[in-house]
């Protein structure tokens, strides 16, 4: 009667994961929007410094991590954390503002991809790859009016991300909890509070300004991270980065209603390249993992 009714309530709750994921997406892409709309009066630093600081306000005290109980070996990537988790949001805004949400977040997201490329060994990772590189060339349409400047921006967000989710992984295996991700979080706010602060002294800061900027950090930061905790709990890993595909494309769509980002049909099929190399590539390494267990059992 249990494993029924544990059978019975898996689906559910697997359900209810993917549901908090996609949820956890959209909030996130909203939120870079929101961010993009205080761009004219803060620009893309003034808005990351105000979402770091934010995420830092709202995530140490729920986690409250034991900072005087950390040595240098587990110091050292926490601060590599903090210093690639500005660089991927500076990046990733200054690229928003130059070529527009959906192209952006497209190209940050090679990332986790070309992290997820390395991670497998399977001969169909290749061809994810080049469906992955003939998708960037799409979306950059190699012309002379094109902004490269701002494609360099979303490919060094997208390096960033891919530092970002490997020393994420050696901060883990090192640090409690969530507790080393949560220092990063405070020390990159402390990195950024003297250039939020430069900017209110410097230059008049209108209310909407700000509440666009403190919507992207609660839109984009805080909630996306406590939805990916609970969906964590329910859902994969492989299933979690499935899912994460979905980003590009909501990005896309918002900047289109919401921002009038209009984007050209080849920019679409890239787009869409991308997303697909990076599901398959997902698919292909969970796949290869169930045939490894299945052996060893």
């Amino acid at each position: 009667m249990i494993e029924t009714s544990a059978a019975g309530t898996q689906p559910s709750r697997k359900a209810g994961g993917a549901a908090t994921l996609v949820a956890s997406a959209l909030s996130n892409q909203l939120g870079a929007a929101t961010g993009s709309l205080a761009f004219p009066v803060m620009g893309p630093v003034g808005v990351v410094a105000v979402r770091q600081l934010v995420a830092a306000i709202v995530l140490l005290p729920l986690v409250r991590p034991r900072l005087r109980e950390l040595g240098w070996s587990q110091w050292w990537p926490v601060l590599l954390l903090a210093l690639s988790f500005g660089t991927m949001n500076l990046g990733l805004y200054a690229s928003i503002q130059r070529i527009g949400l959906g192209l952006a977040v497209t190209l940050e997201f090679l990332g986790p991809l070309a992290v997820a490329l390395i991670s497998s060994r399977r001969q169909g990772s290749a061809v994810c790859a080049l469906a992955a590189a003939i998708g960037v060339v799409a979306i950059a349409q190699p012309e002379a009016s094109m902004d490269f400047v701002g494609i360099g921006f979303g490919l060094v967000a997208a390096c960033s991300w891919a530092a970002y989710i490997l020393l994420n992984r050696t901060v883990g295996r090192r640090i409690r909890g969530i507790q080393g991700t949560a220092a990063a979080t405070g020390v990159s706010a402390m990195l950024f509070l003297p250039v939020a602060v430069a900017i209110f002294v410097s230059q008049p800061v209108d209310g909407f300004s700000v509440l666009c900027a403190v919507g992207a950090g609660i839109l984009a930061s805080v909630l996306p991270y406590v939805a990916d905790l609970i969906a964590l709990r329910r859902v994969t890993a492989n299933l979690f980065g499935v899912l994460m595909s979905i980003n590009p494309v909501f990005a896309a769509v918002i900047g289109a209603v919401a921002l009038h980002q209009d984007l050209a049909v080849g920019q679409w099929a890239g787009i869409g390249l991308i997303v697909a190399a990076n599901a398959a590539v997902l698919l292909l390494s969970g796949h290869g993992e169930r045939r490894r267990q299945r052996e060893l059992g």
